[in-house]
């Protein structure tokens, strides 16, 4: 036990050396400092040691035992019942929040971004949690979407529902364009690829100046209108036909239903998706590749239409990005953000659509939860992350069932198996 512990503690001293012991910064002249923080890693290292010792008693009290007897059945009855009512009690509160929340701009303009990575949750799930394909660049068509609204609303003066469809038929024309090359790799290898096709796609935003304004970005994004009539204090706003005083709240509300509605559509095709027969030569895809291609499901359509619908749901969202900023840039679409999308589809469960939103809703509302811990806040944040990965392998919500299945088993003719009977 003491052993499993000086073992723990001696990782930990290494992991945190150089993110408590040692704080650096650039000082005022451009050169780094540093100072210390000794006292701060021995209380974190002892706390590592302690809790090993403790979860080491706890085993050797518990023992090995069952389900069944760690969780009564009665609670398991209610986390059951729980579970089926949570998804409709969910999307009633999404629904309330403008409501509930109607003076208080922050909570809606935090809500508004959940829905937006809800949305690319949605859409690399398709390509990540069906299909089984290992995405890193999927900012890649989120900077498509983006910038094909914002370029041909500023240009040609196209409406935000006219560009909207554009934005996402563009991203999925970029997705077939990434799925040829990458049609006979697997695993580390698409994985490379498609992050360096993120790369490649921020690299030319970032040098066509002429077309993408560079680094400058885009600015004057037109806001979308309601049928038409746009959202403004004048006299053809949409206040002003109602006869109510103009708030700037009302463009938000707006903008949360829009993007709900868009998030909506984005399941519900998805979920559609999943019955048809491309949906299941998916998930033949992500459980093996080679049955797949012995019961004579053409894998390359199947990959391809898996990266064109994935992208089009990131496009959309793309597109919805462009007009609630009315500003983008090349730093909006880093790496980090197909990392940060692509951690809540596997935090949430690959194939899970309600594990996807409950990810997306921890993981952004997360980081607004621990910004008063300052510079802990990423350190805690991992950790936890860490404890998911450890407890819940799966996810949130593991779901890998196949979409179509047997509810109940099927005698087979005695003739047609080895031991002679059904």
């Amino acid at each position: 036990m003491l052993k499993k512990a000086l073992i723990s503690a001696l990782v930990a001293l290494v992991l945190f050396s150089l993110m408590i012991g040692v704080r650096t910064e650039a000082g005022p002249q451009g050169g780094l400092i540093y100072w210390t923080r000794f006292g701060d890693l021995a209380a974190m290292v002892a706390t590592v040691f302690g809790g090993s010792i403790v979860v080491e008693l706890l085993r050797q009290w518990w023992g090995p035992v069952d389900k069944d007897s760690i969780v009564p059945k009665p609670v398991q009855s209610a986390i059951s019942f729980a579970g089926r009512w949570l998804a409709p009690a969910l999307l009633v509160f999404t629904f309330l929040v403008p409501v509930i929340f109607y003076d208080q701009r922050y909570i809606l303009d935090l809500s508004i971004l959940v829905l937006t990575y809800v949305m690319l949750g949605w859409g690399l799930n398709v390509v990540v949690g069906l299909a089984g394909l290992l995405d890193l660049g999927y900012v890649a068509f989120y900077a498509v979407g983006a910038y094909s609204y914002a370029l041909l609303a500023t240009n040609f003066g196209l409406s935000f529902w006219v560009c909207l469809p554009l934005a996402g038929i563009l991203a999925a024309f970029w997705g077939v364009l990434l799925g040829f090359p990458v049609l006979r790799l697997r695993g580390d290898y698409l994985a490379i690829v498609t992050l360096a096709f993120g790369e490649i796609i921020r690299l030319v935003i970032i040098n066509w100046q002429s077309l993408t304004g560079g680094p400058n970005g885009v600015s004057g994004i037109p806001r979308p209108t309601m049928f038409g009539i746009p959202l403004t204090p004048g006299d053809d706003g949409l206040a002003a036909k109602l006869g109510i005083e103009f708030s700037p709240t009302h463009r938000l509300v707006f903008l949360f239903y829009l993007i709900l509605a868009m998030a909506l559509l984005t399941n519900w095709v998805t979920i559609r998706l999943r019955r048809l027969p491309i949906g299941r030569a998916w998930e033949a895809l992500r459980e093996d590749e080679v049955a797949c291609r012995a019961l004579g499901i053409n894998t390359t359509t199947t990959k391809l239409t898996a990266f064109a619908t994935g992208a089009m749901f990131g496009g959309l969202a793309g597109a919805f990005f462009a007009t609630r900023q009315g500003f983008i840039s090349p730093e909006s679409f880093t790496f980090q953000e197909s990392a940060l999308v692509l951690a809540i589809v596997v935090l949430g469960g690959m194939g899970s659509q309600l594990g996807v939103a409950l990810a997306a809703l921890a993981m952004i509302g997360g980081f607004e939860l621990f910004r008063g811990l300052d510079q802990y806040r990423m350190l805690v944040f991992g950790i936890a992350m860490v404890l998911l990965m450890i407890w819940r392998p799966r996810g949130l919500i593991g779901h890998r069932a196949p979409t179509v299945f047997l509810e109940r088993n099927q005698a087979i003719s005695s003739d047609l198996v080895k031991e002679g009977h059904g």
